[in-house]
C-alpha cells in the first residue's frame, strides 16, 4: 500500500513539473516588440530631462525616404508619438519653452532637417499633428555616421550645468538640438 502511495506522489509529481516545463516554454516563445518602448534621462545642472519613444530597427529596410518619408512630419520613432519633458524652463534657438511635456517631431530631408517642439505630445505616430501647436521649429543639418545605430537611440548630453543637447542617432544620421537652462541665465 505504502509503494503504491508513493508511486502515485511521484507520478502526480512529474505532472506538475511537466505543466510548468509547458509555460516556461510559451513565454519564452513570446515575440519581442520589433519596437521597444524606451526611456531615457538626463540631469542638466538642476533640470531633469525625460524622452520616452519607441525604437524601431533598421532590420534591412532603406529608412531615409524610404521608410521615414522626406518632406513630411515624422513622430521621430514609432508607434505613439515621442515625447520630451523638461522640468525646468529651457531657451532653445532664444526662444523661451516653459517647463513641461512636449512632442518631439522632425522633418527629414536629405540635406537639412527640421525639428519641432509641439505642444501636442499624445498622440499616434503623427496622425493628428497640427502645426498650430509648434512652439519651435528649428533647422538643422544631419550628420553622417561611420557605422550603423541598428536602433533609433536617444541621448541626452550634459555639456555643463547651463547647456545640454538632445541627440538622436539611427541608421547612418544623427541630429542634435542645443538647449539651455533658462534659470541659468537669471
Amino acid at each position: 500500500m505504502k509503494f503504491l502511495f508513493f508511486i502515485f506522489l511521484l507520478l502526480s509529481s512529474l505532472q506538475v513539473f511537466a505543466q510548468h516545463d509547458n509555460h516556461i516554454t510559451k513565454i519564452e516563445d513570446t515575440a519581442k516588440p520589433k519596437s521597444p518602448k524606451t526611456v531615457v534621462m538626463e540631469n542638466v545642472g538642476s533640470n531633469h530631462v525625460h524622452i520616452v519613444y519607441s525604437s524601431p530597427s533598421v532590420r534591412g529596410r532603406n529608412i531615409w525616404n524610404g521608410l521615414v518619408a522626406y518632406g513630411q512630419v515624422w513622430a521621430t520613432g514609432a508607434h505613439k508619438a515621442t515625447w520630451i519633458e523638461f522640468s525646468e524652463d529651457v531657451k532653445i534657438n532664444s526662444q523661451l519653452v516653459p517647463k513641461g511635456k512636449y512632442g518631439f517631431f522632425t522633418i527629414p530631408d536629405k540635406e537639412k532637417w527640421t525639428i519641432i517642439i509641439s505642444k501636442d505630445w499624445d498622440m499616434h505616430l503623427a496622425d493628428n499633428y497640427n502645426i498650430e501647436n509648434d512652439l519651435i521649429r528649428i533647422t538643422v543639418n544631419p550628420q553622417k555616421n561611420k557605422s550603423i545605430a541598428e536602433s533609433l537611440i536617444y541621448k541626452v548630453k550634459s555639456l555643463n550645468d547651463k547647456k545640454g543637447q538632445v541627440i538622436m542617432t539611427w541608421e547612418y544620421l544623427t541630429i542634435s538640438l542645443d538647449f539651455e537652462n533658462y534659470n541659468a541665465n537669471n
